[in-house]
């Protein structure tokens, strides 16, 4: 899980960003410090070796080891790999986040098509976008620990607003092995398209 610390960096003030690099909790050094150990204690072995242990011909054969590794690593493009590995990874993470679902373009789309300035009018968006951040909730249920933690059963959902309790008997009424989330894509299809003009108002949950 991603440890944020926005509230700390809120307000600029002498000395924050130091403060920030000295934090543990969610920091490179927590992540890393395993195998810079391992680094320091390895190159402190070839060291106290190299300075204690080996004879003086053994000190020549591993200078001119060096040497070779030395003069070998600079045939290897380093800084071209390294850019290339963090391009991919780049694009990779910013693949993942554009596949997160967000409410902000739905939202507009809804809000310039679906003209009304009376009550009905309001509640039609309304609920056009609940069912959109449903069948997402949906999705994000069956792909994201924290979400099913928050959202287990549809009770939850039903008390958080996104179902009423007559959309939750037609969900679970419904038969399928798999994930209904196209369900509420099917109702906002169905609330969004042509429709004959509607004798009573529209529901809320």
């Amino acid at each position: 899980m991603t440890v944020t610390y926005t509230s700390r960096v809120a307000t600029a003030r002498f000395g924050g960003f130091s403060q920030l690099l000295l934090l543990w909790r969610g920091s490179i050094y927590k992540l890393l410090y395993r195998e810079l150990l391992l680094f320091l204690a390895a190159y402190l072995g070839l060291s106290l070796a190299y300075r204690f242990l080996l004879s003086e011909t053994q000190k020549r054969l591993f200078e001119k080891l060096v040497l070779y590794c030395d003069k070998s690593a600079n045939l290897i493009p380093v800084s071209f790999v390294l850019g290339f590995y963090v391009a991919l990874v780049l694009e990779r993470w910013w693949g993942q986040f554009r596949s997160v679902p967000a409410p902000d373009g739905l939202m507009v789309a809804v809000a310039g098509s679906v003209h009304g300035a009376d009550a009905r009018g309001r509640v039609l968006r309304r609920t056009l976008m609940r069912y959109g951040g449903l069948a997402a909730l949906l999705v994000l249920r069956a792909v994201s620990t924290p979400v099913y933690k928050r959202f287990p059963t549809t009770d939850h959902l039903v008390q958080a607003g996104f179902l009423t309790r007559e959309e939750r008997r037609r969900l679970e009424g419904l038969r399928s092995p798999y994930n209904k989330f196209w369900v509420p894509c099917a109702w906002f299809g169905a609330l969004a398209g042509p429709q004959e003009p509607p004798q009573g108002p529209i529901g809320t949950p």
